[in-house]
């Protein structure tokens, strides 16, 4: 029997999505920070793609400076409260702890990070404000984490800020494709929030920019442009059976349950293909969601994942099961889902070859897609001289993030072709420091 039942109101969805990394108080903070060895080159923030100063903030927050240990995450990472719940801490900042190598727990900095940010958010706390006006304007499409990041920092230094969101709400991946039990809807919001009233971007909602005529007329208003476009809907790779109903992307999934939980159709019987941390979260809600039973399937082994170890314990802790070394020959079904049609695999010179004879058939009513996401090629080759790579990511200069198109510069998902919200905050403001240094000489 699933160990969740469907959810039938919003109390019940918050108890089938419960924290993992619920909000610490200050008693919990204070002894926390305490066990912190302040480490000198301390590993953590090596190991952090932004470098936040990690024992710097954690000192803060021990001796009960909560305001500074806030401002010292954020002069690093704009998403800072965001990121100390959905970052992969443990193979991270956490995972270099040097507690690590002494079979003692490592200190909780994901929590620590977000215990900081949550009090200057809810006290209003302005650690921040816009610098003077300096006649200069740079548009940004995209109101995802790289977006938001490249505009925090550009208001520093006096840019008019213009931000084009497709959808009707900001922060991208952090809000539409992040799993509940990692973060809320209201929790993504509240920081973002909080960002435009310090920085005092603006931010044109249901605003797509798709066409030549639309990137022209910024061309001409605007000083530079800044992509944020992160990547689009799942790559179904033509697998026979994918317009069938009940055949659904990993992230299109994630969405709808991030957005309308009580309305998302959700089978008894659930295959998730794919083998990245998208797929584990895919599985994870599945089951949550009151799934009776659910497969992820991978065609290698399970160690040759590309999901993290930990991201793999948490599905199999609500009972999500994993079948490796097989691989998918279609969906199959009348007009909707009823089974998917797979083969045994075996990996011969790195290569995965499929085993003669070795069909077989496992019934299922939905199919989730985790097979990674398109590139947004149709719409980037709209602009003259920019380039891509082989795999359709925007070839930027890897100092300054600049394209080559010198107007346009780039980061996160569109350039590395699907990373973390860390490292997408973390090339971002990278970016922006480079228009601002390009934009002054």
């Amino acid at each position: 029997m699933a160990e969740y039942t469907r959810p039938t109101s919003e109390k019940e969805v918050a108890q089938n999505f419960e924290s993992i990394k619920p909000l610490m108080n200050p008693t919990m903070a204070h002894y926390e920070s305490s066990r912190c060895l302040y480490c000198y080159d301390a590993p953590c923030v090596q190991a952090c793609p932004t470098s936040i100063d990690i024992p710097l903030f954690i000192r803060q927050i021990n001796t009960g400076n909560v305001d500074g240990a806030a401002q010292t995450i954020y002069d690093a990472n704009y998403f800072g409260n965001a990121c100390g719940k959905v970052c992969p801490t443990e193979v991270l900042c956490e995972g270099a702890c040097v507690y690590n190598n002494q079979d003692v727990k490592p200190i909780e900095i994901g929590r620590l990070q977000s215990f900081a940010t949550t009090k200057v958010q809810q006290e209003n706390k302005h650690l921040y404000k816009a610098g003077a006006p300096n006649g200069k304007k740079v548009a940004i499409i995209g109101a995802g984490p790289a977006g938001i990041s490249c505009a925090c920092e550009l208001r520093l230094h006096g840019y008019e800020v213009d931000i084009f969101e497709a959808k009707e709400q900001p922060s991208g991946l952090a809000l539409y494709g992040c799993a509940p039990y990692k973060i809320t809807n209201k929790e993504v919001l509240d920081e973002m929030a909080y960002l435009q009233d310090q920085f005092e971007y603006k931010v044109h909602y249901n605003y797509r920019i798709e066409t030549a005529g639309q990137l022209a007329e910024l061309e001409e208003k605007y000083d530079a442009i800044f992509l944020g476009i992160g990547l689009g809907n799942t790559n179904t790779f033509k697998l026979q059976g994918v317009d069938l109903e009940n055949c659904t992307g990993a992230t299109e999934f994630i969405e709808q349950i991030k957005l309308k939980p009580l309305t998302t159709a959700v089978g008894k019987r659930v295959i998730v293909i794919g083998g990245g941390n998208t797929a584990m979260d895919a599985a994870s809600e599945s089951a949550r969601m009151g799934a009776e039973e659910v497969t992820l399937i991978y065609r290698r082994s399970k160690e040759d994942m590309g999901a993290y170890e930990f991201e793999y314990d948490l599905a199999k802790a609500v009972g999500v099961k994993g079948l490796f070394s097989a691989a998918p020959l279609a969906i199959v079904g009348k007009e909707k889902v009823e089974g998917v049609y797979l083969v045994k695999t075996k990996v011969e010179d790195g290569k995965v070859t499929n085993e003669e004879g070795s069909e077989f058939l496992l019934p299922c009513d939905m199919v989730i897609l985790a097979t990674g996401q398109q590139k947004q090629v149709t719409f980037l080759e709209q602009i003259e001289g920019l380039e891509l790579d082989g795999k359709g990511r925007i070839k930027v200069d890897e100092n300054t993030f600049q394209t080559t198109n010198p107007k346009y510069f780039a980061s996160g998902d569109a350039v590395n072709g699907g990373a973390e919200v860390v490292n997408a905050c973390g090339e971002a403001k990278k970016a922006a420091q480079a228009i601002h240094q390009t934009l002054s000489n």
